[in-house]
């Protein structure tokens, strides 16, 4: 779809907007990430700049970050980061719906508006109106949009973790288990961002060896 196509999608419903996603559910390290966006003004020069507007998982990293400023500075948006240890308590899922409410709530609290939430999960415990649109960030200008912040947030938060555990190359992996990641893992141990929740089968394996 067009960029052009992912802002009439929005305006098909004849509502305010805001679009919420998440980044972060499937690595093994690292808090789970999710933004919220309201376009409040879209004009022809923005859709312009916003040309490669797209689901953030198909962007290189480098388009990636040549739009987050964009989309940052010409919407409503609001990016919350549920660390590792409520991840754990709560699980990934609950974490993450967590997120994206707390997004919502962030974007303009007294605004009449209505949330599209990316996936097939509306958000619990959550008083705005809310519909789920699956594969929402390669159909809706704002659930793309919020996939680009909230991805490039969690790139720059784990290039931040990296500097400080060099040696399981998150810089690289973001948290993912790649074989290199899983191998330190095994010589180093885990440190304190690991979610060990997602490495239980892996230890399981390790012990049946």
């Amino acid at each position: 779809m067009s960029v052009t196509d992912l802002f009439l999608f929005d305006r098909s419903f004849n509502k305010t907007i805001i679009g919420t996603d998440e980044a972060g559910r499937g690595p093994a390290a690292g808090g789970v990430f999710a933004a919220a966006v309201n376009f409040e003004k879209v004009t022809e020069g923005l859709i312009k700049d916003l040309a490669i507007l797209n689901d953030s998982k198909k962007l290189t990293p480098k388009k990636r970050e040549s739009i987050y400023d964009i989309i940052k500075n010409n919407t409503n948006n609001k990016i919350v980061c549920v660390e590792v240890q409520e991840i754990e308590t709560i699980n990934i899922l609950n974490a993450s719906l967590k997120a994206m409410k707390l997004a919502c709530e962030g974007v303009i609290p007294d605004l009449d508006a209505l949330v599209l939430v990316d996936g097939n999960k509306l958000i619990k415990n959550f008083n705005r109106e809310q519909e789920y649109v699956i594969k929402g960030d390669s159909k809706s200008a704002s659930i793309a949009a919020a996939s680009i912040l909230a991805k490039v947030t969690r790139d720059r938060y784990m290039q931040q973790l990296h500097e400080e555990f060099p040696m399981y190359n998150w810089a690289k992996n973001a948290g993912y288990l790649t074989k290199e990641h899983t191998e330190a893992i095994d010589k180093y141990g885990l440190c304190k961002y690991h979610r060990p929740s997602f490495l239980r089968k892996h230890f399981a394996e390790l012990e049946n060896k």
